[in-house]
Order: structure tokens, then sequence, then C-alpha cells
């Protein structure tokens, strides 16, 4: 375990409690876990820890279940606080400006890329919300590149294997909060 391995760990351990260190040791095999968590941390809430690529989903009990995730690039993943609006199986996607000009052969999906197997959007997506603004253009979806969880390449969503992310999107009902925790970098 290296320094920011360790650090990012023990950020981990402060908001969720012993079982989130000891799952940033055990990264290789990302499986969700059940873990347990600090009790004044209320259920039904998505919570994302980027620097230790977790996110959890709360439940009564101080319990969690903990699934590791792929987040946005520095400079593109986005902390605040949101809410579920919308939940899509096997949704499409659409690259905004923004992501065609950082990329321009995203260019070819302008006007948008059925859902499937081969959407980077993957087999479901949570699309985050927050008041005032609608939607954010920020998901918690699916992927089929799994070899990108536990890395920091997306355009600012946070992002599952797809079998977890349908477990998840099982789970989590419309108008859940979505915290996504500050990055420490």
């Amino acid at each position: 375990m290296n320094r920011r391995q360790m650090i990012t760990g023990g950020v981990a351990l402060s908001l969720f409690g012993g079982n989130a260190a000891m799952a940033q040791a055990m990264r290789p095999d990302f499986l969700p876990v059940e873990v347990a968590i600090r009790p004044d941390i209320a259920p039904n809430e998505l919570h994302v820890l980027p620097d230790s690529f977790m996110l959890f989903w709360t439940m009564p009990g101080a319990r969690a279940m903990r699934y590791m995730v792929g987040i946005g690039r520095p400079g593109l993943y986005e902390s605040g606080e949101f809410f579920v609006g919308a939940k899509k199986e096997w949704p499409s996607w659409t690259p905004t400006n923004s992501m065609i000009e950082r990329n321009p052969a995203y260019g070819e999906w302008k006007d948008g890329m059925p859902g499937g197997p081969n959407n980077p959007l993957g087999a479901r997506a949570l699309y985050l919300f927050e008041p005032g603004r609608g939607d954010t253009f920020l998901r918690i979806h699916g992927t089929n590149a799994p070899g990108t969880i536990g890395t920091a390449v997306s355009n600012g969503c946070a992002r599952l294997v797809n079998d977890q992310a349908v477990d998840l999107y099982n789970r989590v009902p419309l108008k859940s909060r979505v915290v996504l925790h500050s990055q420490s970098v």
C-alpha cells in the first residue's frame, strides 16, 4: 500500500468505518461488499469517495454496500450534492459539446448512440440532477470497459462494472440523495 492509498483509505475509514479501509487494501477483486458505517450517516443515500474509488449505498442499521468505481479525470470530477432524477436501462449516450471538444472522435455520436453492450454508459444509469439546475449530465453508470474501475478516466461520471451497475440500479429509488465528496488533490 503506498502513501496515497493509506491516506485515502484513512478518509474512507473516518467517513464509513473500519471495513472501508480494509476494502481499500482488497481492491483488486472489485466485488461489492456490505460494510459497517458510522451510525450518523442516513440510509438510502449514495456517497462517492473519489480518492479511494469507492461508492457506498447506505442502508438502515449503519450498513452500506460498497462498490469500487472509476471516476472523472482530473478537472472533470464535480463534487456536490445531487439527487437521482432519472434511471435508465441500457441508456443511450450523447456526448456533450465539451466532450466532443476534448475528444473529436466523439463527434461521430453527436446525435446519440443507442443503448447496448457497446455503449459507454453500460447496462444501467442513474442521472444526477440538482434543484434549479435540472440534469447535470453527470451519471452513475455501468461500463463496457471494466479495466477503468479504480481509475480517474471518465468525463466526470462514476462508473461500475455492468453487473454491479444493475445491482445498484435495482437498489436505488428515484429522488435518492447523492453526495459526490471532494477530492483531496
